[in-house]
């Protein structure tokens, strides 16, 4: 008997605990609360990392970027494994290894450990949540009782981002930055132990697994993210940097080779035909390239220059959450009346503002002119295009495509934050050292002896001279970030064209909850 056979014949085992839809829904709600809070809960405890481990300010992108790109790069590769090997199999082992990774990380001593955790968590996370949602499918009869439990995970997913950011906040200040790592470990058990309890299998289906497609983009964007962090501290010439970024090219075409003559594509290459899909998977890369390099430099502010705790950086980030939950609530109720591209433009058009005033930013700039201000402002601009993107992204495709089309952008989102904190980090990297040397001797004529002594241990220059270096490094960095808008806001003028056909999708996938 073949494989293939086996699968089919096997039946899907159904939990040994019936009728308790309620906890079904709790332990799927909270992998993804786990997986979407992660990105966040560790960003406010950067600085606290940054100190502990000694990472440099252009390396500390890797505790963002390896997760990131483990995650987006393997997100496909994860759906794909629930439909083959049964999605409770597979969910639980995604919980599993993110559990164990997060212990990982919280024990790391040295940075290339906490980065390897990192990155193990991304590999938890891919295998994981494509799972968890469509465990929903599985749980759940169609009808009311799966739009209810749709709109639950919706919810999480939305506010995870918001809940991270306080849990961060706490963690950090009461306890340690490690137990933003450790608070994942009896979760991650809890959620093993409950899921063969109350979750019922999935039917397993035949196919194949693209692991060359995911292996050559992964590693494609993680060369290419290696070559923009690495041209930040090195240089442009250095061997290395160039290494990197010839190594990205031939990965990355090697990985559109193996896609074009695959019989089962990680990423089918179909999905960009469609020039309004295509242009909504540039937005979200462009969009997200800005929003992952504008919160990672916005946290070193606050906490840094502005000297806030944990705790209110946390609350500090709050008001840029709700701007996001007002703006994609009026795009979700006026997209099927006035269509995509308006809102397109007009949210990419807001960021670009927004990301462009907080270019002005300096040591002396206040909380509220210079950091909630423009992120009220971007903001509400990115949640114009959260919606708007996603519905566009998956309408007028056939169901059976649905799921890739919405991973397809799910996964364009991190692998564009990854990409885009890199070249933030390389245009950080370059102005702040030529501001560097512009304080040095300022400092060397003004600082105390005890500034002095302490400056030639750790080589970094104390305040306000050092104040001076970060925010002129931040504030340059946006600058790119605000272009990469400008790319988002061309993208939406130029590509997205909607027909009356359209809206009338969109007006479905609006009223199914997609999104």
């Amino acid at each position: 008997m073949t494989t293939s056979q086996l699968i089919q014949d096997e039946k899907p085992r159904t939990a040994r605990r019936e009728g308790h839809p309620g906890i079904a829904l709790t332990v799927i709600a909270a992998c993804q609360l786990m997986v979407v809070l992660d990105a966040t809960i560790v960003n406010i405890a950067l600085p606290h990392i940054q100190d502990a481990l000694k990472f440099s300010t252009t390396d500390l992108t890797w505790v963002v970027s390896a997760y990131t790109l483990t995650f987006g790069g393997l997100l496909l590769l994860g759906a794909r494994a629930g439909d083959i090997l049964g999605r409770r199999r597979v969910f639980m082992s995604g919980i599993l290894l993110f559990t164990f990774a997060s212990l990982l990380g919280g024990l790391a001593q040295e940075p290339w450990q906490l980065l390897a955790a990192r990155a193990l968590q991304g590999v938890g996370g891919a295998i994981a949540s494509p799972a968890s949602l469509a465990l929903i499918a599985t749980t759940f009869p169609e009808g009311p009782e799966r739009n209810r439990a749709f709109g639950v995970f919706a919810a999480v997913s939305a506010g995870g981002g918001a809940i991270g950011l306080l849990a961060g906040g706490m963690l950090t200040d009461w306890l340690d930055w490690r137990w933003v790592l450790f608070v994942n470990v009896p979760i991650g058990i809890l959620i093993a132990t409950l899921t063969p309890l109350y979750i019922n299998e999935s039917e397993r289906h035949p196919g194949r697994f693209d692991i060359a497609g995911a292996l050559t983009s992964t590693l494609g964007m993680a060369s290419l993210v290696y070559g923009f962090i690495r041209a930040s501290e090195d240089g442009w010439r250095d061997s290395l940097t160039l290494g990197s970024f010839g190594a990205a090219v031939v990965l990355l075409l090697a990985f559109v080779f193996i896609e074009t003559r695959a019989k089962e594509p990680i990423t089918p290459l179909k999905m960009f035909a469609d020039r309004n899909r295509s242009g909504t998977y540039v937005i979200m890369l462009s969009l997200a390239a800005a929003m992952f390099g504008m919160f990672f430099y916005i946290v070193l502010f606050v906490q840094n220059v502005l000297g806030y705790s944990p705790i209110k950086a946390g609350v500090a980030f709050l008001p840029v959450t709700a701007a996001i939950a007002v703006g994609a609530g009026l795009s979700q109720r006026f997209l099927p009346t006035l269509g995509p591209k308006p809102f397109m433009m007009a949210g990419s058009a807001l960021v670009v503002i927004g990301l462009t005033w907080q270019a002005f930013i300096t040591p002396d700039s206040s909380y509220v002119g210079g950091v909630l201000g423009p992120m009220l402002v971007f903001g509400f601009g990115m949640g114009l295009n959260f919606v708007t993107v996603t519905v566009t992204a998956v309408s007028g495709v056939a169901q059976h495509e649905a799921g890739a089309a919405s991973g397809l952008l799910n996964a364009t989102q991190q692998v564009g934050g990854s990409l885009g904190l890199s070249i933030l980090t390389t245009v950080f990297g370059t102005a702040s050292r030529d501001e560097a040397k512009k304080q040095l001797p300022k400092f060397l004529a003004n600082g105390t002896p005890e500034q002095k002594a302490e400056f030639a241990k750790t080589h970094q220059l104390p305040a306000p001279w050092g104040h001076e270096v970060l925010a002129h490094g931040i504030s340059t960095a946006f600058i790119p970030a605000a272009a990469m808008a400008v790319l988002a806001l061309t993208t939406a003028w130029l590509v997205i064209k909607v027909r009356k056909s359209d809206l009338e999708a969109l007006a479905g996938s609006v009223g199914a909850g997609i999104g």
